[in-house]
C-alpha cells in the first residue's frame, strides 16, 4: 500500500510518500511545495494544486492521510490554511484517491502513543520508524509523513477491527 501524507499549508505545504508492507514502513520520498508571501492567494492555491498533483501523478498513492485543520487565534490565517486544505483535497480526489483526515491529536497519538505529545517526541518517532538518518525538513514535511504514518496505523487497526467482527 502507497500511501500520501500531507500537512497542509498555504506558505509550505508539506508532503511524504510511505510503502506500507504488513506493519513496515518504507519512505519513498518526502519535501514540500513552497509558495512565495508575495505571490496573490489565488496564484499560490493554483501552484499548490498544480504541485501537488505532480506528486500524485509520480508516486501513484493509493490512499491519502490529510491532517485536520487546526484552529489557532487568527482566523484570517487559519482561512488560509483551509483554502490550502481544500486544495489538497480537490487533488486527491480528482486523481479517486481514498482520503482519511487525521486530528494533530490522533496523530501524535498514533505515533508516540501520547495525544499531548510535543514536536520533538513525533519528529524522533518519524525518524525511528523509517529508520532515518534525520528528521524530515522542514517539521511541515515531517508532519506531512507523521499524517502518513498515522494512516497506516489506523488502517492496519481499523482492517483488524473490521476482521472480527
Amino acid at each position: 500500500m502507497r500511501i500520501l501524507g500531507i500537512d497542509p499549508g498555504y506558505a509550505i505545504m508539506g508532503w511524504g510518500v510511505l510503502d506500507l508492507e504488513g506493519n513496515h514502513f518504507k519512505a519513498v520520498a518526502y519535501d514540500s511545495i513552497t509558495t512565495d508571501a508575495h505571490t496573490p492567494m489565488e496564484e499560490r492555491l493554483k501552484i499548490l494544486y498544480d504541485e501537488l498533483l505532480k506528486v500524485i501523478d509520480f508516486y501513484q498513492p493509493e490512499e491519502v492521510g490529510i491532517e485536520e485543520l487546526f484552529f489557532n487565534n487568527n482566523a484570517k490565517t487559519a482561512i488560509m490554511v483551509g483554502q490550502a486544505r481544500g486544495v489538497a483535497i480537490l487533488a486527491c480526489a480528482n486523481r479517486g484517491l481514498k482520503i482519511s483526515e487525521y486530528t494533530p491529536l490522533q496523530i501524535k497519538q498514533a505515533l508516540v502513543g501520547n495525544g499531548r505529545a510535543d514536536k520533538k517526541q513525533v519528529q524522533f518517532m518519524v525518524k525511528a520508524i523509517l529508520n532515518l538518518n534525520e528528521v524530515p525538513k522542514p517539521d511541515d514535511t515531517a508532519d506531512a509523513v507523521a499524517a502518513a504514518i498515522c494512516h497506516g496505523h489506523s488502517r492496519n487497526t481499523n482492517n483488524l477491527i473490521n476482521r472480527y467482527k
